[in-house]
């Protein structure tokens, strides 16, 4: 799992082979529910080596008001994307959810 920045984020998943699929973790510190996925997330990360997890600390680079437009309106947020295209989105720390998209990512 990569802990980037937010714009480095953009700028990995930009000059990235865009056929390939990426995960995008937004977390923030003081998120308990993100703590507590994070092993979780760190599991599926080594399971599945081929597809990059990208996690974003919400509260760095004054993310405050990019959020809105990528719909991050709580923590812990998933966003699956395969060919360049947001596949699905997992909202909370719901591990069979995370596990399922993960799978259908991988396919």
């Amino acid at each position: 799992m990569l802990r980037i920045s937010f714009r480095a984020s953009v700028m990995a998943a930009g000059s990235a082979d865009e056929k390939k699929p990426a995960v995008f973790y937004y977390t923030a510190v003081w998120c308990g529910p993100c703590r507590a996925i994070a092993p979780v997330i760190a599991k599926l990360s080594d399971m599945y080596p081929s597809i990059p997890v990208y996690k974003v600390d919400i509260d760095m680079d004054g993310l405050g008001s990019k959020l809105g437009p990528l719909k991050i309106f709580s923590v812990p947020t998933f966003h699956f994307y395969h060919k360049g295209e947001k596949a699905s989105e997992v909202v909370g720390a719901d591990v069979k959810k995370l596990e399922a998209a993960m799978e259908n990512l991988h396919k």
